[in-house]
Formats: structure tokens, sequence, C-alpha cells
């Protein structure tokens, strides 16, 4: 790889990192809101209950941002196609205009001798 690419590549892990540290710290910070709604739990029944509701949060996100990435993944071949094929068509507009054109050129240029 390249420094430019190793840079990207770095900045590009760290951000994830970080927003995946966020997430589990939101994930944390939800956990300690719902139990406080639960003013009964012992301190042992808080804490699993908190590590339970983290867990399930976390795991519902991961499986949100995999799909996520599953779609972008898809959408990417998908337009990546679309812009093949309609690259191809208007190349093929443009060859056939420039040949009509010079067909047309033609065509005035043997008139304008006759």
């Amino acid at each position: 790889m390249e420094p430019d690419n190793d840079s990207a590549h770095g900045l590009v892990q760290l951000e994830g990192y970080l927003l995946w540290n966020s997430e589990v710290e939101e994930a944390r910070r939800r956990a300690g809101l719902f139990c406080e709604q639960l003013p009964w739990l012992t301190t042992a029944q808080r804490e699993d209950v908190e590590r339970v509701y983290t867990d399930d949060r976390l795991a519902a996100s991961k499986a949100m941002l995999v799909h996520v990435s599953e779609r972008a993944t898809e959408l990417r071949g998908e337009y990546s196609a679309r812009y093949e094929q309609l690259k191809k068509r208007c190349v093929a507009t443009a060859v056939v205009g420039a040949g009509a054109l010079s067909g047309a050129c033609t065509v005035f240029t043997v008139i304008g001798r006759g």
C-alpha cells in the first residue's frame, strides 16, 4: 500500500473505532436510564439488567450495521452497472451524432460542388 492509502485506511479504522465506542457508551447510558426506572432492583440485579440491556442493544446495532453495509455494497454494484450502461449509451450517441454530422457535412460539400 502507498502511504496515502495507509493513512486513509488508518483514518477509516479510527473513525469506525470511535463510532463504535460512541455506540457502546450510548448503550450503557440507556441501560442506566432503563434501570433507574426500576428502583426495586438490588445492586446485583441492576448490574445484570444493565449488562443484558447493553449486550442486546449492541447486538441490534451490530446487526443493523451489517445490514446497512451489505445494502451499501449491493447499491454500489447496482449503481456501477447502471453507470457503465449509461456511459456506453452516451459514447454510442456521441459516435452516431459525430457520424451523422460528418455525413451531413460530406453531403453538403458534394452538393455545394455540384
